[in-house]
């Protein structure tokens, strides 16, 4: 057995990452792991969403205070699994990178879209960038996993790596 102490999830409030996140819980209460639950804020989007803000009444605090609860919306059900949660700036796989390296992370556990193509292309993928240069495992997780958490057969969406 692999020996996993910390694991990260890195969260994008995506419905895939949500399927990572119930994986990374399973595992972290299986091996009696640390989950650190992180998100990144792409740089530019504070800019952004504020410029898009400009002219309405509506006060809803900053875009980092709406992040940081959205990530603490992301509990443990288990009172087992010790959780802590990161808010990050910056370009998203770097910070991950970075963070993984910090906590040294024994596997990450991500969701990702799947996107082939010119969507790739354009677009980028973050979970492959965090792929390739990571220094442990990475496991991410594509579609929803089926009883993955009530039957020992693997699925397609989900793949352990190096």
């Amino acid at each position: 057995m692999l020996p996993i102490h910390a694991i990260l999830h890195p969260a994008d409030f995506s419905e895939h990452s949500q399927y990572a996140f119930w994986l990374a819980c399973a595992l972290a209460r299986d091996y009696r792991a640390h989950l650190i639950v992180m998100h990144v804020i792409p740089a530019g989007t504070t800019e952004l969403v504020a410029l898009l803000q400009v002219g309405t009444q509506e006060k809803t605090g900053s875009i980092r205070e709406t992040f940081w609860t959205d990530l603490q919306k992301l509990q443990v059900t288990d009172p087992g699994v010790h959780v802590q949660h990161r808010l990050e700036d910056g370009d998203p796989a770097t910070g991950i990178l970075r963070v993984a390296q910090e906590i040294q992370a024994d596997l990450i556990v991500m969701g990702t879209h799947g996107r082939t193509g010119l969507n790739r292309l354009l677009m980028g993928s973050v979970a492959e960038q965090v792929h390739r240069k990571a220094n442990c495992p990475v496991l991410t997780v594509r579609s929803p996993l089926k009883h993955a958490f009530l039957s020992s057969q693997t699925t397609e969406s989900a793949r352990l790596s190096r």
